[in-house]
C-alpha cells in the first residue's frame, strides 16, 4: 500500500465529513426561525442525535418536548426534554414503529399557535415509520427493492404508499401546528419529497409512479398493499416551511478544499453521480490510469450514491464494491489511488465506512489469492479489502449527506 497516498486520503475523508456535521447546519437554520407556542421537536435519521443536540443546545428550554429517532449506535448521550430512541436501518424494525408511535403522541392536540420542529436527515425512511400494511411485508419490500438495485427515489415512491407517516402525511397529523422543517438532504438533487420520503412535504410522486416501480421490479404485494399504491398522498400542505441546510455539494466543496490543501488541482466530475458502484469504480480508476505522469497532482471528485444488485452471498457496500472495481485499473500505478466513503459513517451492512485502493492493491490481492472479479460477483469486497488493508473505519459520523469518491493522481 502506498501510505503516503493512503494518509492523504484519510485526511480528506476526515475533513470533508467534518464540513457536512450537521451542527452549524442547524445553527443556520434556527436563525431567524419564528417558533410559537409550544414547541416540540421531532427529529429522525442517521443525523437526528447531532441535529437534535445542536438545536437544544441553541434554544435552551424553549423546547417543551422531544423525540429522537436514529440508527443503531448512534445516540451519544442524552438531550434535555428528548427521548431518544435507536432503530433498525436499512430496514424498519419494532423499535422504528415504536419510537414512530413516541413523536406522534408527542405532536397530537397541538394547536395552530404552536410549532413542531422538525429535523429530518437520511436513513428517515427506515427509522420513521408507522406501516399501513403488516411490518413483516414492509420489511420485505425494503428488503427486495434493496436487494434488486432500485435507487433511492424509486425505493421511497413506493414507501410513502404503505405508511401512515411517509409523502407529506406527518405534517397532516401534525396540524394544526405549524411544522419548520430543517433537512440533510441524501437525495441527488435535494428533493425535498425524496429525502427520508418526505415526511413533511407534498408528494411529487403519483400512484402511476408507485405502479411503474412494483411492475419493473416485480414485486410481490399483498392485495391490501397494491390497493394503498392506489392512494394518492398529499399534493399541498398549507402548515409546512422547509429548507435544506446540507447535502452532497457541501461534501464535495470540502472535499476538494482538503485536497487544494495537500496541493492537489481539484476537478469535480459530478455531484449528481448514480450508477453501478462497480462501474463507477472502473471509471474512476481509468481517468487516474489516463492522468498518471501528468506531471500535475490531480484530484477527481465524484459525488452522490451508487447501487448494487446484490447476487453475491459476500459482505460488502457500494463504496467498497467502488474502491475494489478500481484496483485492476490502478494496478502498478506508483502515485495513483482511488478511495470512496460514505458520509454517515457506515457502507452497507458493515463497520467501514467505504474503501481505499491504490497501485499495489491488485497485486495484493493476488498475493492473497483474492481475485477482484470473484470477490465482487460474490459483493464480497469487505473481505477483500480487509485483508490488504483497504477499509476506511470512522465509526458513526452523525451525518449523511450521501457518497463522495476521489481518485488521485501524483503526476
Amino acid at each position: 500500500m502506498n501510505e503516503f497516498l493512503r494518509a492523504h486520503a484519510d485526511k480528506i475523508t476526515q475533513e470533508a465529513i467534518a464540513a457536512v456535521l450537521p451542527d452549524e447546519a442547524v445553527r443556520r437554520a434556527l436563525i431567524g426561525m419564528r417558533l410559537t407556542g409550544r414547541v416540540r421537536l421531532v427529529a429522525a435519521g442517521k443525523a437526528a442525535w447531532r441535529m437534535a443536540d445542536a438545536a437544544t443546545r441553541a434554544l435552551g428550554d424553549r423546547v417543551e418536548a422531544g423525540a429522537v429517532i436514529t440508527k443503531y449506535g448512534h445516540v451519544q448521550g442524552p438531550i434535555p426534554c428528548c427521548r431518544c430512541f435507536e432503530a433498525g436501518h436499512p430496514v424498519p424494525d419494532g423499535n422504528s414503529f415504536r419510537a414512530t408511535e413516541a413523536a406522534l403522541a408527542l405532536v397530537s392536540g397541538l394547536t395552530a399557535e404552536d410549532t413542531v420542529l422538525f429535523l429530518l436527515s437520511g436513513g428517515g425512511s427506515a427509522l420513521f415509520e408507522k406501516p399501513l400494511v403488516p411490518p413483516e411485508e414492509l420489511k420485505d419490500v425494503t428488503a427486495r427493492l434493496l436487494a434488486c438495485g432500485a435507487d433511492i427515489v424509486e425505493i421511497n415512491t413506493i414507501r410513502k404508499r404503505l405508511s401512515a407517516v411517509k409523502g407529506g402525511r406527518f405534517a397532516q397529523l401534525c396540524a394544526p401546528a405549524r411544522v419548520e422543517a430543517v433537512v440533510l438532504s441524501d437525495v441527488l438533487g435535494d428533493p425535498l419529497d425524496m429525502i427520508a420520503s418526505g415526511p413533511a412535504c407534498p408528494d411529487s410522486a403519483t400512484a402511476a409512479d408507485a405502479r411503474r416501480v412494483a411492475e419493473k421490479y416485480g414485486l410481490r404485494l399483498s392485495e391490501k398493499a397494491r390497493a394503498l399504491l392506489d392512494v394518492e398522498t398529499p399534493k399541498r400542505l398549507d402548515n409546512v416551511r422547509a429548507q435544506v441546510n446540507g447535502s452532497v455539494r457541501l461534501l464535495c466543496a470540502a472535499a476538494a478544499s482538503a485536497c487544494k490543501a495537500l496541493g492537489y488541482r481539484p476537478v469535480l466530475l459530478t455531484d449528481l453521480l448514480s450508477c453501478e458502484a462497480r462501474e463507477a469504480g472502473r471509471f474512476l480508476g481509468s481517468v487516474a490510469r489516463t492522468h498518471a505522469g501528468c506531471g500535475e497532482a490531480l484530484a477527481f471528485i465524484a459525488g452522490g450514491e451508487t447501487v448494487v444488485h446484490v447476487t453475491g452471498r459476500g459482505l460488502g457496500g457500494r463504496n467498497q464494491e467502488l474502491a475494489l472495481a478500481a484496483a485492476p485499473a490502478l494496478s502498478g500505478l506508483p502515485g495513483a489511488a482511488v478511495f470512496s466513503v460514505g458520509s454517515d459513517g457506515t457502507d452497507g451492512p458493515t463497520d467501514a465506512a467505504g474503501g481505499y485502493a491504490d497501485g499495489d492493491t491488485a497485486p495484493a490481492l493476488a498475493a492473497a489469492g483474492v481475485s477482484p472479479d470473484a470477490a465482487l460477483a460474490d459483493n464480497d469486497a469487505y473481505h477483500a479489502l480487509n485483508a490488504v488493508g483497504g477499509l476506511i473505519v470512522t465509526g458513526p459520523t452523525g451525518t449523511n449527506v450521501n457518497d463522495v469518491a476521489v481518485a488521485l493522481v501524483r503526476g
